[in-house]
């Protein structure tokens, strides 16, 4: 991702993007039912990484398995490239652990842009403490091995029933966190950054008393040429 394109993403909210997603026929790119483990007052902004979970089997998720240097799912903490987001696959299912305190602060200490999960996170309130945006449906203190077995990195997956691959650029805020095709994401950057100076525009002269009608959208020419006015004044 270009340094730049990543600077506007961070300044812009998931639902401006929302909004320019839709207008180029995408609907479903906003994950489901997950929220901040605690607000961070900035965007969490990164290329995908992706870890998979299916359904555990018993005979294959003993604890002991965590002693394997292979296992995916500590591979995925050593191996999320600095400034990628960790996006994992837990089968929206919070009843079992994605990941804990432990697994997080070394993704955090490996320069991880953040961490993502349609599941739960044990630890959440150490979680939230960290200097790392995370994401879940929920607290959960059972080891994922109850339930989920880490079988897949980097590659396609369905998070929060949206499509996700490697690569995609992913953006959380305050609210939510949405997926952008790696391809568009550039102009998805910069149409969102004019849509927000727009929509700030549009909050300044509604708190004074204006009507949206016209304003919002731009449907009165007397507005752009106020916005015009008010861009070079703000230098926006």
């Amino acid at each position: 991702m270009k340094p730049e394109t990543r600077e506007k993403l961070m300044g812009v909210s998931v639902a401006t993007l929302c909004s320019a997603l839709y207008k180029r026929g995408l609907r479903n790119q906003t994950i489901q039912d997950v929220r901040p483990v605690a607000r961070k007052g900035r965007n969490m902004v990164g290329p995908a990484y992706t870890l998979r979970y299916m359904p555990a089997r018993e005979d294959r998720n003993p604890m002991t398995i965590f002693r394997d240097p292979k296992h995916p799912q500590r591979v995925a903490i050593e191996e999320c490239p600095e400034g990628s987001v960790l996006v994992m696959d837990s089968r929206k299912d919070a009843r079992a652990a994605s990941a804990g305190d432990i697994l997080i602060t070394r993704l955090m200490a490996r320069g991880g842009a953040g961490v993502v999960t349609d599941g739960g996170f044990r630890d959440s309130m150490v979680i939230g403490e960290l200097d790392i945006p995370a994401y879940h449906s929920r607290p959960s203190s059972p080891t994922n091995l109850t339930l989920h077995e880490a079988i897949d990195l980097n590659v396609p997956i369905g998070c929060g029933d949206v499509a996700v691959f490697p690569g995609d650029i992913v953006v959380g805020d305050d609210d939510s966190v949405i997926i952008i095709p790696a391809g568009i994401a550039d102009e998805i950057a910069d149409e969102a950054v004019e849509m927000t100076a727009y929509e700030d525009f549009v909050v300044e002269r509604v708190k004074d008393g204006a009507t949206i009608i016209g304003l919002y959208p731009a449907t009165d020419e007397r507005n752009l040429e106020l916005f015009a006015a008010w861009r070079q004044a703000n230098g926006r």
